[in-house]
């Protein structure tokens, strides 16, 4: 009994690894992640890429497109039935409808599956008919992916970087004045302990929006069904001395390494771990405007974030007999539609200087990596204005405060990237070169031709780094 049941196991094991097989080889399968931190434009990015598979007329970087070898694209139903649904159709209406709106920032992880019916290319294309190639998008946060690091760290060293790192700005006030005042020897007491945390969660909501980039934990910012439980009613507290049972430190101790245990490890292994290529959106442009400290801030989330990636390349048998490796990742600046052309090889530069640690560290394990500035929904159109006898290159929009029509120039971006990381890694409080402007626009109205997809920058560009080998 004991053999047989042994032998069958085996034999499903060989059927599933055959399965396996004939899959990658016949109907291959690619996990694209789509991350980024608050405000990056995740949920823009997949649903304008959706689109633009879908009406190809605009994907002419796209070789597979440009070569007229895409016969068909259509959308199935995903393979991960407990994961929610990519709600592409909801976005994609509000992008496009008559009164059109930016759909809401990415909460949570979702799933999104398009297929393609791809001809074959070269010596093949006379010997074989087309094959589909399933391309699973996964939208997830990367506040997420910060969070990675706290899994090598004690609940009491990862209090003591918090405050002190925090300790200068002042949207940390409230709390650190609350913290301080806890006697963190005490017996438990549930109701300081959701005071604290509150007063945590509020810092770091105030933090992002002030720039920074280093609010952890992720799902303080994004709690989900979590909302209210232990697990997220914890808080950094200064603490020295010996933690007594029982007390409010022992408490707070315990809920950061369930956090760990039970949030963060989960999404690391049922998800994270199985994707394929990997995009990581960055809006730079906040990031330069918001001043010298978020712009290091920033770089240092970009070199955090990579940090989650197991880089390198992923022959066939390896990925189907002994797990995945992220084989290509695509650094992007967006919102180039907020500047004028010609300083878009500026952008590039920065963030190829911006995520330059990042990029040497995939590329020693062997993965690809690029980057590039695109916008993945294009709002504004160009136009040049004359400005004490010289040409400024701004772009026109619909402001999205007041719905009225401006043009903007944000100001010029430096040739040299280090012109804006020098100060930043220095620390400096302002820029001395240059006053750098964001601006919020609304997406703009369309009227799209039969067969185009929404107007985008660069957009098949990036699909051609991330899926063009696959097709």
């Amino acid at each position: 009994m004991v053999i047989s049941s042994f032998a069958d196991g085996v034999a499903r094991g060989i059927e599933r690894v055959s399965d396996s097989v004939s899959e990658r080889l016949f109907e291959p399968t690619i996990r694209l992640g789509v991350t980024g931190l608050a405000r990056s434009g995740k949920t823009v990015f997949i649903t304008a890429l959706v689109a633009n598979l879908l009406n190809r007329g605009r994907m002419t970087q796209l070789s597979a497109v440009r070569d007229g070898r895409i016969n068909v694209a259509f959308l199935q139903p995903q393979p991960d039935d407990t994961v929610p649904r990519f709600d592409y159709e909801t976005h994609l209406a509000k992008l496009i409808g008559p009164d059109p709106q930016w759909p809401e920032s990415t909460r949570a992880i979702s799933e999104l599956r398009l297929s393609l019916k791809v001809a074959p290319a070269g010596l093949l294309a006379g010997l074989q008919g087309p094959r589909t190639v399933h391309i699973d998008i996964v939208d997830y946060p990367g506040e997420w992916l910060l969070d990675l690091a706290l899994l090598d760290k004690s609940y009491d060293s990862w209090s003591a970087e918090v405050l002190q790192r925090i300790r200068p700005r002042r949207s940390a006030r409230d709390f650190l004045a609350q913290a301080q005042a806890v006697d963190a020897g005490a017996d438990h007491d549930e109701t300081v302990a959701q005071t604290l945390a509150k007063a945590f969660s509020s810092y770091l909501a105030a933090a992002r929006q002030d720039g920074f980039y280093d609010c952890t934990p992720g799902r303080f910012l994004l709690p989900g069904d979590l909302a209210g439980s232990p697990v997220l009613t914890f808080a950094p507290i200064p603490f020295q001395g010996k933690s007594q049972r029982g007390s409010i430190h022992r408490e707070m101790q315990r809920r950061f390494e369930a956090y760990k245990r039970k949030v963060v490890q989960p999404f690391f292994r049922d998800h994270f771990s199985r994707i394929d290529r990997q995009v990581v959106l960055v809006d730079a442009l906040s990031a330069i405007h918001s001043g010298p400290r978020a712009l290091e801030d920033l770089r240092h989330a970009m070199a955090d974030i990579l940090g989650a990636f197991r880089p390198g390349r992923n022959a066939l048998l390896s990925r189907i007999l002994r797990g995945k490796r992220v084989e290509k990742i695509l650094f992007a600046a967006t919102k180039a539609d907020h500047l004028h052309h010609t300083q878009h090889p500026q952008m590039t530069a920065i963030i190829e200087a911006l995520t330059r640690d990042a990029q040497d560290r995939a590329r020693f394990a062997g993965a690809q990596t690029s980057a590039l500035a695109l916008a993945s929904l294009r709002a504004t159109t160009e136009e040049l204005r004359n400005h004490d006898g010289a040409d400024l290159g701004c772009v026109r929009g619909t402001l999205l405060d007041s719905g009225k029509q401006a043009a903007f120039y944000p100001g010029a971006l430096p040739d040299d990237p280090g012109q804006l990381l020098g100060p930043a890694r220095t620390g400096a409080d302002k820029w001395l070169n240059g006053d750098y402007q964001a601006m919020a626009f609304a997406p703009a109205k369309l009227s799209l031709k039969p067969g185009d997809g929404p107007p985008h920058i660069r957009l098949d560009r990036a699909a051609e780094f991330l899926i063009g080998d696959l097709l």
